[in-house]
């Protein structure tokens, strides 16, 4: 930037300030302390200070696809981190900002700075820096995705190479190790980069590795709502809704709005959030005990997880549904689907339908055409990447009627008005590309904890920070540590009426609330015998290993207050 200019006559200057932010880490400790000057991006003139201001971003699809490939190949998964990433952005427009407060020198009050590269808080600031990182990476020879402008690759025979960006967070997969290492070095050539190692947390996710397996959580993230709303001490619920509560507007008093949660990692709460988001603009005290209910619902197990593994297939699956008249003031229906591939969920949505549905026959038709949209998308992607040729797909419904309309192509007097672009299903079927079966639900209904827990079980939904199976042998036992429990240790914490400050990791159990078990010789032969410190993770363990009780005997030691 030019320092100490006078403006320029018919020229605007934006003002400045600073924000001052602490960072922490993945375990939840105080990571450093953060300075930054930002402009005051609300006061530019659009086409005088700025013009396009649309920047890219990846989709948690393409996340989700890339780590799922990344587990069934085996492939390293490396993470980066570009440091002031908006300050690197070619600016096309003239931007005078006014000077910091603070380091105004004597006798330059009304002087300005003259800026030559993007800058925090300008408008076109992300679409400055994308536009740059662009560049950068195709000039080491990497090709831009058609079908996901954030995601590059680069294919030599059998050597691959896959970059995702997300703002100034870049994840790296492939086989091509030589490949990884020249990318790693071009970046940091161009860029003050950072290098973060295996890929363990982005954007708030937390990934743990076991030997054939990758699970993502937000279990941090889960545990900050529970401090905020304060209900760390809260019973928990088994459903994140009533199912006999419907909510409507103007119930209750009025309360100010509060931060939505955005947990990207948990299907059994995205129909629940879809509900309460809508009513934002004018919460009530009814809606306010809806959202708290779907915080105690977390707090039964905050570490639940979204778990991916090599099942030995690359088969492309999605389960769709529809409730009608789901939105109670638009009398729009809800569409839901989730899809799979190789078994590993990547991608769900629950939202309301664009259109009035007459029926619920018809709010089911348009969603299969909603789902019909993202199977195709996620097939162009598969098939750019050269990860598999996707032949067909299966579409899975719990509607006999919406999939007899969408197989029979003909004119009906009831179809007729259902607009045009929700019938490109049926050529779609025609095709052969997609393929229908019966069966289905989850995203557009409440329901009860029981149907609940069987349900996103098949989702590949488990809480990865308790321990589901257990190793019979003293070896096995002693020997076993899993990432997640590695993380587990590193957040501390103490149990809820605990006496003492040995457990890490509150509200759930990991192996390090277990003292190390000691081989004892008895009269039904050897044995094994767990100590535990404190009841909360005697009973849990308890309740989680009946099944296999006639392995172990377990004492407590610990005493409560």
């Amino acid at each position: 930037m030019e320092h100490g200019i006078p403006l320029p006559t018919k020229k605007s200057k934006v003002g400045c300030y600073w924000i001052f932010t602490p960072k922490v880490g993945p375990d939840g400790k105080l990571a450093r302390l953060k300075d930054c000057l930002v402009a005051k991006g609300y006061t530019q003139i659009f086409g005088l200070d700025y013009g396009d201001t649309f920047s890219l971003v990846a989709k948690m699809t393409s996340i989700r696809l890339l780590l799922s490939v990344a587990v069934m190949q085996d492939w390293p998964r490396y993470q980066l981190d570009i440091k002031n990433s908006f300050l690197h952005g070619d600016l096309q427009e003239e931007v005078y900002m006014e000077q910091p407060p603070g380091f105004v020198a004597q006798g330059e009050s009304g002087l300005v700075y003259k800026l030559r590269k993007s800058f925090y808080g300008l408008k076109q600031s992300p679409r400055a820096w994308f536009g740059r990182f662009n560049a950068v990476v195709k000039e080491f020879g990497m090709c831009q995705s058609i079908a996901n402008h954030s995601v590059f690759y680069r294919l030599s025979g059998i050597r691959c190479t896959y970059l995702i960006v997300y703002v100034d967070d870049i994840i790296i997969i492939g086989n091509d190790h030589d490949g990884i290492k020249h990318l790693k070095a071009h970046l940091f050539k161009h860029f003050q980069t950072k290098d973060m190692g295996k890929f363990r947390y982005f954007l708030g996710i937390e990934v743990a590795k076991s030997k054939d397996e990758i699970s993502i959580s937000q279990r941090k993230y889960a545990l900050d709502i529970l401090e905020e709303t304060r209900l760390t001490d809260c019973k928990p619920v088994e459903s994140p809704m009533d199912p006999n509560v419907k909510l409507l507007l103007g119930q209750g008093v009025i309360r100010r709005s509060r931060k939505i949660l955005k947990i990207v990692t948990r299907p059994d709460i995205s129909f629940a959030v879809s509900i309460v988001s809508q009513f934002l603009n004018a919460p009530r005290d009814t809606h306010w005990e809806a959202a708290l209910r779907i915080v105690k619902y977390i707090k039964g197990a905050p570490g639940k997880a979204l778990l991916y593994e090599n099942k030995g297939g690359t088969e492309v699956s999605c389960y769709a549904d529809a409730n009608y008249d789901g939105c109670p003031f638009s009398k729009r229906s809800t569409s839901g689907y989730c899809i799979f591939f190789g078994g590993n969920q990547v991608s769900l949505k629950s939202k309301n339908q664009n259109v009035v549905a007459r029926s619920s026959v018809e709010a089911e038709y348009c969603a299969m055409a909603n789902a019909t949209c993202e199977l195709i998308w996620i097939k162009q992607l598969l098939e750019e990447l050269r990860f598999c040729k996707v032949s067909q797909m299966k579409l899975i419904r719990d509607n006999q009627a919406a999939l007899h309309i969408a197989s029979n192509p003909i004119f009906h007097e009831r179809t007729k008005h259902i607009e045009i672009d929700y019938h490109f299903v049926q050529e779609k079927l025609l095709d052969g590309l997609i393929v229908t079966e019966f069966l289905a639900d989850g995203f557009t209904k409440s329901l009860r904890g029981p149907r609940l827990k069987y349900i996103y079980s098949k989702l590949g939904a488990y809480d990865v920070y308790v321990p589901f199976w257990i190793m019979p042998t003293l070896s096995s036992l002693e020997s076993f540590e899993c990432e997640s429990c590695h993380l587990g240790k590193h957040t501390r914490g103490v149990f809820p009426k605990c006496v003492n400050n040995r457990v890490s990791a509150p509200f759930s159990l990991v192996h390090t609330h277990v003292w190390s078990p000691s081989r004892v010789c008895s009269t039904l032969g050897f044995q094994y015998f767990v100590t535990f410190s404190d009841n909360y993770s005697r009973s849990t363990w308890l309740f989680l290993m009946k099944i296999v009780l006639n392995y172990f005997q377990y004492s407590k030691t610990a005493v409560l207050k």
